[in-house]
């Protein structure tokens, strides 16, 4: 695959200060060559590693309507009126799911912070139910998933919280303070240097694959297979 180079970062960089049409036009010859590009190969190189891992989660190595999200924001209803994002954004979702709903894969790539993200972002209410349902139900599996040894190493759970149990759970519950999340994420934190290393999707499937625990949770709670 052709790698992330270092021209990535400094087109992302320059895109920071410069976030405006004019100069994007006249520079996008280097998004091509520097985002677009690597990021399709990046994807199409995952695709075997992820068929290991789970074969329901999907590399989709599309310009459009794939695993690579686009640059350009909807500013419609925003305050920030910048028309590009400043990151490049990959997700690797899971078969049943048609947008950042459902359970998947997630990486991205920025000067100021690179990531790898496993879970659930926002699910809609019904699926926000039956998650917390099953941490209810099953503590000790939930328990074992989030405490897993190679996944605590790699990943730490992150996202919003209620300030108080949500409605029909007892503040009792020992996983209380997971039934209040809204999201069940977990990043895992990367360096420029490892984006750049030549089997950056080995780093990657390796990583993913340490998330087991918890994906395989999450999609039993929504009935999906893992």
């Amino acid at each position: 695959m052709d790698p992330f180079s270092r021209e990535t970062f400094r087109f992302l960089t320059e895109l920071e200060a410069n976030n405006e049409r004019p100069w994007f036009q006249v520079n996008k010859h280097r998004y091509e060559r520097a985002v677009v590009e690597p990021a399709l190969a990046f994807i199409g190189a995952m695709s075997p590693l992820l068929a290991r891992i789970s074969a329901h989660i999907l590399a989709m190595p599309k310009r459009t309507g794939g695993s690579l999200i686009r640059i350009y924001r909807d500013t419609r209803f925003a305050y920030n009126k910048t028309p590009y994002k400043t990151n490049i954004g990959i997700q690797f979702r899971h078969e049943a799911g048609g947008d950042v709903h459902a359970p998947g894969f997630y990486v991205h790539i920025e000067p100021d912070g690179c990531f790898l993200g496993a879970g659930i972002w926002r699910p809609e209410p019904d699926a926000l139910r039956a998650i917390r349902a099953r941490i209810a139900a099953q503590p000790d599996q939930w328990q074992r998933a989030v405490t897993d040894r190679r996944f605590a190493a790699e990943f730490a759970l992150t996202g919003d919280r209620l300030e108080r149990p949500p409605r029909g759970f007892s503040a009792a519950s020992p996983h209380v303070e997971d039934l209040k999340r809204k999201d069940f994420t977990a990043i895992s934190r990367l360096t420029q240097r490892e984006v750049l290393g030549r089997d950056f999707p080995g780093l990657v499937a390796a990583r993913f694959k340490t998330a087991a625990p918890l994906m395989a949770f999450l999609c039993a709670a929504l009935y999906l297979e893992y």
